[in-house]
């Protein structure tokens, strides 16, 4: 595959994701998004071949929100894969549930937070 129809076929991915978000996704970027925890979040950013939900460039943050489908040895293990794949950029990563973004946005937000000021200050 070229480069420019891998690339085109990533911006496809990304924007039938964005398209498509799940009630967890919207609720989180509603927090993330214009500034609010003053770092610059995007949603579903291209890291290498994988797609992560939202992405801090500042910090070189990841987050990503499982729904149940996560819940399968077959999915977890996926993911674990695909984030060791990440890491390997030195990209820290945070990984949520849907449950806790719906019922408990208020720690989610406190721990993206506080990675956020961790990394920023950090050497």
């Amino acid at each position: 595959m070229s480069k420019d129809l891998y690339l085109r076929k990533m911006k496809d991915i990304r924007q039938n994701l964005r398209e498509t978000e799940t009630v967890a996704e919207k609720q989180l970027w509603l927090h993330l998004r214009k500034m609010q925890l003053g770092f610059k979040f995007r949603r579903q950013v291209s890291i290498g071949f994988y797609v992560v939900d939202f992405y801090c460039k500042t910090v070189n943050l990841a987050i990503e929100l499982d729904g149940e489908i996560h819940n399968t040895e077959e999915v977890q293990e996926k993911d674990r894969l695909r984030q060791t794949i990440i890491e390997a950029d030195n990209v820290i990563f945070l990984r949520f549930t849907n449950n806790e973004v719906m019922h408990n946005i208020d720690n989610v937000l406190a721990t993206i937070q506080h990675n956020c000021n961790s990394l920023f200050c950090s050497p």
